[in-house]
């Protein structure tokens, strides 16, 4: 759902925009919908925007205070770091979002194609 994206819209409808080619080509290629949010419309997608805040906030807080010094470092102490935040349980929910994730979207995941995606001119 990508927000105010101007560029990657072919047609602006009252409802619902049409993605441009490129975009409808990555979705086929990925297996996925590209569903582009309305301009000046912030409230479209709040769960994403916590979720993500949470994560940015939660890892950063943990890092401040490490010295890292290099990229591989730092991907894996990221990556610790969001085993730990996965398996912490919810405050308002049961479960966890390890727990969440595995029954819903688990099963439908499929690996990444081997080739990277070419985009026709």
């Amino acid at each position: 759902m990508p927000d105010q994206a101007r560029a990657l819209i072919k047609t602006l409808g009252r409802c619902v925009p049409q993605p441009g080619r490129t975009d409808e080509e990555f979705a086929q290629r990925y297996g996925c919908a590209v569903l582009p949010m309305r301009p000046g419309h912030p409230r479209d997608k709040p769960k994403v925007e916590a979720a993500m805040l949470l994560v940015q906030r939660w890892i950063l807080a943990r890092l401040r205070s490490r010295q890292l010094f290099s990229l591989a470092e730092l991907n894996s102490a990221i990556a610790e770091l969001l085993v730990n935040l996965n398996q912490r349980p919810f405050k308002n929910l049961p479960g966890y979002r390890h727990g969440a994730f595995e029954p819903l979207d688990g099963p439908v995941l499929e690996p990444l194609p081997a080739d990277s995606l070419r985009i026709s001119r």
